[in-house]
């Protein structure tokens, strides 16, 4: 009898203990949160599993019991109070104090031990702040400027630099290629932020660990990844939306749903964008009332190009254009140490107007019937291989090796004629980078190679769109193809010399080869048959940060870096603006770069942060574009018209500085304030005296109050740009001055507000309101006014 009873009360005493089952919410989308620690002041730790599900059974007697997950506000209460909530609704912070990063090491690190400025775009942040592009989900940011030709482009600007000379990543492989352009360039719009998992944005040179072009920052977009099954049944997730925007007259539709096993995943992402043509703000500063407006734009009627006055100004005709974008990732467990991935994204687009071309006269007529990019495509394939094992020489390695195919095109004619030019360009990029982390002691080191080839393959015919003959034209790029090949071996530190100091030395070597070749001089007499151009350059940096107890924190980065010129810099012919053609010059050399960063920050009472980075850069061989000659002429005949000669030089030396101010401050647990500043300032230095560096944006920032409560976040926000004078234009590069109004660029504020409410689980609606006062306002060296007011729906799923 004794012995039924003793085996009743284990029953019961296991059936009790088996039931302290806790679910860890986030507490504005009340989805799941995995991995979420909550431990007691002994060392016993609990984890949720991918449910966000934990069996706290363990931690009955414990006194009190705090619950943390990164970016989330920690939570403290007793064993009691835990088990009595059927679900744990965590709040997320303002600021991230132990965020975990990839893009500074290629490797995991906690942002506060890395010496650069870090910014991170979480998956909420990315769904709340609902962005058409991925242009404009950096431009939300407030710290990355935005320049936009078109609409269905973007081309940001870190620190001064812009295009070329700041860096875009996408998992890990480099997006940059050899025709990226020191212009303006649209090419992170083939990115589907719908797609993203997060975005990562290195402010500052990161020549160490990406070599050329990362001059100003380097932005590194992650993709989703599948999702395996933990408890050996297949895990499904299902996430969709639609968003419907007004200025523009946007309609997204967007799924991903990722299938898997304990070993073998597999994620599938569809994206459709419909964007109309823009609507720009009609409220007009008194001084410029007619500043922006479409007046007339043209169109083909019987054959004849004819000039058609717009009924609505404020309407952008020549912007409209679609996209689609499409991901098919597999992830497969081998084993705890061994895990392979497979990678293919694919984007394309409608034919995408060049608005600010279709906007141009000549003696008062339209100068173009049609300009437009054709569809913009973007192949890309990679395999990678994760090991996560003590080899001795390293504790964790990442092989990737990956293919990308892109095909552009410009397409344009003149108003009144029948030949319409097109230039193709494609691109065959192939790389492969092996990645290694080893601690040994206080030292965690990081190194790699990384090798690349670019195969540029360029033509161009002129059609008679009347009779539709085609005959040969001249190429943007060398008919007769180009390569440009390199690789790199680079190493770095992190010595942790003490718990609050940290050394960071790194050291990169890096070979580049280009070669053109000029066939056909039937259009340009070329003095030369072929650019052959070889440079092995030496990159370092060396960074201290140091975390003080008390919440101080204080970093110093001195690094170099450099970009080696590729075809669109050495090899090149085309119209950069209105009556001007850029010519190639072969005796191009390297851009370098000498940087200094300081960083200093305090958080007081994990509430209030505010914080402050400065930064100075000698630009020494800068390239830039001046006037020059062809075969001893300073005019040439482009395109049917005369157009003055312009070349890329390595001016003698440049310097830039600025700084970036922020502060965060959790006023209560469900309302925060966050604000960020940033002043760049640049200047060539010449004999006869300085003068402006091109791509310079004038101050901005943005100020937000967000309230996070269960089931609704919301944001009241302001984004503002100040004055880019006149004398501040660089009158030779590509500021677009002409674009501008008579004193340059005015200053602009808009006011903002949006809101996301979880109706239930699987269901949200989210609204916004942009440009409340439907201001009209250009981005400096933007040719498209940006959108008036504009009201955002989106209705969002997730299973």
């Amino acid at each position: 009898m004794k012995q039924i009873y003793l085996l009743t009360v284990a029953i019961l005493l296991c059936t009790f203990l088996s039931a302290q089952t806790v679910m860890v919410l986030d507490l504005t989308t009340l989805q799941p949160l995995p991995q979420v620690s909550i431990s007691p002041s002994s060392s016993t730790t609990v984890l949720t599993d991918d449910k966000g599900k934990a069996d706290i059974s363990s931690l009955l007697h414990a006194p009190s019991i705090t619950i943390t997950y990164p970016g989330y506000q920690s939570l403290t209460l007793s064993y009691e109070e835990l088990v009595a909530k059927p679900e744990i609704l965590m709040t997320e912070s303002s600021h991230v104090f132990n965020e975990i990063v990839v893009s500074a090491n290629r490797s995991e690190n906690e942002a506060k031990d890395v010496a650069q400025p870090i910014e991170v775009i979480s998956t909420h942040d990315l769904a709340f702040n609902n962005s058409q592009t991925s242009a404009d989900v950096i431009q939300q940011t407030g710290n990355v400027f935005v320049q936009k030709s078109q609409l269905g482009g973007g081309s940001p600007i870190i620190r001064g630099f812009e295009t070329n000379k700041v860096l875009l990543v996408i998992d890990g492989v480099r997006m940059n290629n050899a025709i990226y352009r020191g212009g303006h360039l649209q090419n992170i719009v083939t990115l589907d932020n719908a797609a993203m998992q997060r975005v990562e944005i290195l402010y500052g040179p990161g020549a160490v660990m990406y070599g050329s072009d990362a001059l100003g920052g380097v932005m590194h977009f992650f993709t989703k990844n599948p999702k395996l099954s933990s408890d050996g049944k297949l895990a499904t997730t299902v996430n969709a939306f639609v968003r419907y925007s007004t200025a523009d007259e946007e309609k997204t539709g967007h799924v991903d749903f990722s299938l898997g096993g304990p070993r073998l995943g597999s994620l599938t992402s569809f994206t459709y964008s419909d964007f109309g043509d823009l609507k720009q703000g009609s409220q007009r500063d008194d001084k410029y009332p007619d500043f922006g407006k479409r007046l007339q734009y043209a169109e083909r009627q019987n054959g004849v190009d004819v000039a058609v006055t717009n009924p609505d100004p404020d309407v952008q005709v020549g912007s409209a254009y679609k996209q689609y974008d499409f991901l098919q990732k597999f992830t497969y467990a081998q084993n705890e140490h061994v895990s392979h991935f497979l990678n293919v994204q694919y984007s394309t687009s409608s034919d995408v107007p060049r608005y600010d071309r279709l906007t141009e006269t000549a003696g008062g007529t339209l100068r173009f019937g049609d300009w437009y990019y054709g569809p913009q495509k973007r192949l890309f394939g990679s395999y990678s291989m994760l090991l996560s094992h003590d080899h001795g020489l390293f504790d964790e390695a990442r092989i990737a090796l990956a293919y990308q195919n892109i095909e552009e095109s410009r397409n344009d004619r003149r108003f009144g004629s029948a030949n319409i030019n097109h230039r193709i360009e494609k691109l065959n990029i192939l790389s492969l980078n092996a990645d290694f982390t080893k601690t040994n002691g206080k030292s965690e080191w990081h190194y790699g190679i990384e090798g690349i080839t670019n195969h540029v393959n360029s033509t161009a015919t002129k059609e008679n769109i009347e009779t539709g003959v085609v005959v040969p034209q001249n190429t943007r790029y060398p008919d007769g193809g180009s390569d440009v090949n390199s690789a790199a071996l680079y190493l770095s530190d992190m010595y942790h010399v003490s718990d609050h100091l940290i050394i960071q030395p790194g050291v990169r070597l890096s070979y580049n080869n280009l070669k053109s070749v000029f066939e056909d001089k039937t259009f340009f007499p070329f003095p030369f048959d072929e650019v052959n151009q070889t440079n092995t350059i030496l990159s370092g940096s060396l960074g201290l940060v140091w975390n003080g107890d008390s919440g101080w924190r204080v970093s110093l980065l001195g690094a170099t870096g450099f970009r080696a010129p590729n075809v669109d810099d050495l090899s090149k012919v085309f119209e950069s603006v209105q009556g001007s053609v850029v010519v190639p010059n072969p005796d191009l050399g390297p851009e370098k770069t000498y940087s200094v960063d300081l960083g200093i920050s305090r958080t007081i009472n994990d509430k209030y942060s505010v914080g402050i980075d400065g930064y100075y850069t000698l630009y020494r061989d800068a390239i830039t574009t001046v006037p020059g000659t062809f075969n001893g002429q300073s005019q040439i005949i482009y395109d049917d018209s005369l157009s003055n000669v312009t070349m890329n030089v390595n001016a003698r030396k440049a310097y830039l500085y600025g700084a970036n101010a922020y502060i965060n401050i959790d006023i209560t647990k469900a309302l925060s304030l966050y604000s960020t500043i940033n002043y760049t300032y640049a200047r060539i230095q010449e004999e006869t005296g300085d003068r402006p560096l091109d791509h310079i944006p004038p101050v901005f920032g943005k100020t937000s109050l967000n309230l996070k409560i269960k089931k609704f976040r919301g944001e009241i926000y302001a984004m503002y740009n100040g004055w880019k004078k006149m004398k501040d234009y660089n009158l030779d590069g590509e500021d677009n001055l002409p674009f501008a109004t008579p004193e340059g660029m005015p200053a602009w504020m808009t006011f903002n507000v949006k809101g996301s409410y979880q109706f239930t689980k699987n269901f949200t609606i989210q609204l916004g309101v942009e440009n409340i006062a439907d201001q009209n306002y250009r981005i400096f060296a933007s040719n498209i006014s940006a959108p008036g007011r504009n009201v955002v729906v989106t209705v969002r799923g997730s299973w």
